[in-house]
C-alpha cells in the first residue's frame, strides 16, 4: 500500500509537471501600446539620434532588436555593426511636465529574480529581471529604463500585473526618449561571477546572474507577431527558424550548463567517441543547436563562418576576424565563449 501510494503520488506530480509544461507562453505586451500589431513601427518603436557622417537622423528602426545601429559603409553597403538585443517600446502617456506615466507590466506569469534600483549601477537604468518557467526551461524578461520599480526579488507576479513605470533612467537617454527596454532571453551561465571577476577585474558585477552580459536575448517583437499567427508556439519552434552565422566547437566540460538547461537544443546525445560540443549561433551569438562532435580541442575553437562580402570584425561584433579558413575568433570572441565553459 505504501508502495502504491508512493507511485501514485510520483503519477500525480508527473502529470502535473506535463501540464504545467504544456501550458502556451500566452504573451502581453508589457505596455498599452500595441502599435506592432497594426504594423506602425514609428508608433511603437522609440526612435534613436543618430548621427552619421555630419547628418543628424532620429530613426525609429533603431528601437527594433537586432543589428540596427551605427551604420558603417562598405563596399557591399552600408552595414549596421552594433546589436541592439531588445525593443524599444515608446511612451504614450505623459504628465503635465511631460515625464511619462505609462505602466510596465509583467509579459507572462513568473518571479521577481533580479531588481537593480540604482540607476548608474547598468546602462539599462533600473531594471528588473522575471523568471518564466516553459516546457521545463527557464526564460528571463528584462525591463529597462524605469523610473519606478513596484515589485521585489522573490515576489509571483502574473502576466499583465503592473510591476514598475517607464522612465528615461540609464545611459544616453533623456525626457523625450522615455521608453522601456524590454528583453526575452536565456541565462548563459551559473558561474558568470567567477568569469566577470577573471576578465573585468576593476568593473564589480552588482547584478550576479541577472547581469547583462549572461543573458542571450532573442527576437521577442517576432515572437509577439509569430504568437499573434500561432498561439501554441513554443520558444523551441521558434528558434528552430533561425539560422547560423557561426559555429563553435566547446571542448566537453562539466560546467557546459546549455545542454541541460534548454536540452531542445541538442540534436542528440554524446556517444563514445564525442569529443565536443558543436554550438550554432545567429549572428547576434544567439545559440539554436548543438551537436556531438568527435574534434579534439582545447578550447573554443570557430569550424563554420557564413560567406560574406563584408568583414567579419564588422558583422560579428569584433568577434571574429579573418576570411575563410583563416577565420578565428579574436580576443574578445574567445573571452565570450569561455563563459559557457567557464571555469574549464
Amino acid at each position: 500500500m505504501r508502495w502504491f501510494a508512493a507511485a501514485f503520488a510520483l503519477i500525480i506530480i508527473a502529470g502535473s509537471r506535463m501540464m504545467a509544461q504544456s501550458q502556451p507562453l500566452d504573451l502581453v505586451l508589457p505596455t498599452d501600446n500595441d502599435a506592432l500589431f497594426a504594423g506602425l513601427g514609428p508608433a511603437f518603436y522609440q526612435y534613436i539620434e543618430r548621427d552619421y557622417k555630419g547628418e543628424k537622423s532620429y530613426p525609429w528602426e533603431g528601437g527594433q532588436y537586432g543589428f540596427v545601429r551605427d551604420p558603417v559603409e562598405t563596399s557591399a553597403g552600408i552595414v549596421y555593426t552594433r546589436f541592439h538585443e531588445g525593443i524599444d517600446i515608446r511612451c504614450l502617456q505623459r504628465d503635465g511636465r511631460g515625464e511619462p506615466l505609462d505602466e510596465v507590466r509583467a509579459i507572462a506569469n513568473g518571479k521577481v529574480v533580479h531588481v537593480n534600483p540604482v540607476p548608474g549601477y547598468s546602462n539599462y537604468g533600473k531594471y528588473i529581471v522575471i523568471e518564466h518557467r516553459w516546457d521545463g526551461c527557464s526564460y528571463y524578461s528584462l525591463y529597462g529604463h524605469l523610473s519606478v520599480i513596484a515589485v521585489q526579488i522573490g515576489q509571483e507576479v502574473h502576466r499583465g500585473e503592473k510591476i514598475g513605470v517607464m522612465g528615461y533612467t540609464g545611459v544616453g537617454l533623456n525626457q523625450a526618449r522615455a521608453h522601456v527596454h524590454l528583453e526575452l532571453n536565456l541565462l548563459v551561465s551559473h558561474q558568470f561571477d567567477g568569469w566577470h571577476s577573471a576578465n573585468f577585474k576593476n568593473e564589480p558585477n552588482r547584478h550576479g546572474l541577472y547581469n547583462g552580459l549572461n543573458l542571450d536575448g532573442l527576437d521577442i517583437a517576432r515572437l509577439f507577431l509569430a504568437l499573434r499567427k500561432n498561439p501554441s508556439l513554443t520558444i523551441p519552434q521558434f528558434i528552430a527558424g533561425e539560422k547560423a552565422s557561426y559555429k563553435i566547437v566547446f571542448p566537453r566540460s562539466a560546467y557546459f550548463e546549455l545542454p541541460k538547461m534548454y536540452p531542445w537544443m541538442v540534436v542528440s546525445r554524446a556517444g563514445p567517441e564525442t569529443e565536443s560540443w558543436e554550438v550554432s549561433f545567429t549572428r547576434s551569438w544567439f545559440p539554436i543547436k548543438i551537436e556531438p562532435s568527435e574534434k579534439h580541442v582545447l578550447h573554443p575553437e570557430l569550424t563554420y563562418i557564413e560567406k560574406s562580402k563584408v568583414d567579419p570584425l564588422l558583422l560579428s561584433q569584433r568577434h571574429i576576424d579573418g576570411q575563410g579558413k583563416k577565420a578565428h575568433l579574436t580576443d574578445s570572441g574567445r573571452r565570450l565563449m569561455d563563459l559557457l565553459i567557464f571555469p574549464d
